[in-house]
């Protein structure tokens, strides 16, 4: 199955839903960061989370999310335009816990909960929206939750799940947000929460090859999906960017890498991709700076 998020209304329980699964980017992001299991569901469950987040926009803004917990993964932080593609890491990709009493992955040990979930919103304005809510759990999940509830006012179930094999390779990640509408009853409310009540966990439905739109079918028979996007994990780093970076170092700094290093090597935080450069380009960086 490929990765993608669908986008759907549920008008007899007035309620806005959102359904995907990461199970091939996260992948990507696993081998590429070198993850350990509970590392691995964390940025799993982080990336579903954002990317359902960014399926709220309009205008497809670029969006940056980043929780720290202070827990021994760090900070987790993902980008994206809303565009379907993201990036993003764990400050600690070598972390792994479990729960002694379920056994299952310890997502809100490694992330911790004395710390902030913050959400940045570049929307072509002068000025950035910015949510920051205090971590509830570090299981991320009831976090944006709390994060919707608190920021953005709007009541939600956040169910977002990753089953990783013996052999650390990804087996299922996903998940998905039932958002209340201002006209949701009493009634609705009450229909949601029984349906949620023994509700299977997205992981084991993804892994035994349940789609998005079948998941929301099992909630609410007459779910309209409206759109579907297709999901990627995807950096846009380049020599020319890190080349840019460079420049904010100073020409002191710059100058030590030529007369000690003959050189540098930069490594994308995101991606973990290289960058090279020569004695001789350092020196023609540094001449234009002076």
């Amino acid at each position: 199955m490929k990765d993608y998020l669908v986008r759907g209304i549920v008008e007899s329980k007035n309620c806005r839903v959102f359904a995907c699964t990461t199970k091939q980017l996260l992948e990507v992001a696993r081998q590429k960061h070198d993850l350990w299991p509970t590392a691995s569901a964390a940025l799993g469950r982080f990336m579903s989370a954002t990317f359902m987040l960014a399926a709220m926009n309009k205008n497809h803004e670029k969006m940056t999310v980043t929780m720290n917990g202070g827990g021994n993964i760090g900070t987790i932080m993902a980008c994206t335009n809303s565009d379907g593609k993201i990036k993003a890491f764990v400050g600690n990709p070598h972390v792994h816990y479990t729960y002694e009493d379920t056994g299952k992955l310890g997502v809100g040990l490694a992330v911790g909960n004395q710390g902030t979930l913050q959400v940045i919103k570049d929307m072509g304005l002068k000025e950035p929206f910015v949510g920051t809510v205090p971590i509830q759990t570090g299981e991320i999940g009831e976090d944006f939750s709390y994060y919707f509830m608190v920021s953005e006012q709007i009541p939600s179930v956040v169910s977002l799940g990753v089953l990783v094999d013996t052999t650390n390779e990804i087996l299922s990640s996903g998940g998905f947000i039932i958002q209340l509408l201002p006209e949701a009853s009493d009634e609705d409310i009450s229909y949601i929460e029984e349906k949620m009540r023994n509700f299977p966990a997205v992981s084991a439905l993804l892994n035994e090859g349940y789609t998005p739109e079948e998941i929301l079918q099992m909630i609410f028979e007459d779910v309209k999906i409206l759109d579907s996007q297709d999901l990627f994990f995807e950096c846009d780093c380049s020599k020319e960017k890190m080349k840019n970076a460079l420049m904010t170092v100073g020409k002191d700094e710059i100058q030590a890498m030529i007369d000690e290093d003959h050189g540098c090597e930069m490594t994308c935080q995101f991606c973990n991709s290289k960058y090279s450069f020569s004695e001789d380009e350092l020196k023609e960086l540094l001449e234009s700076i002076q």
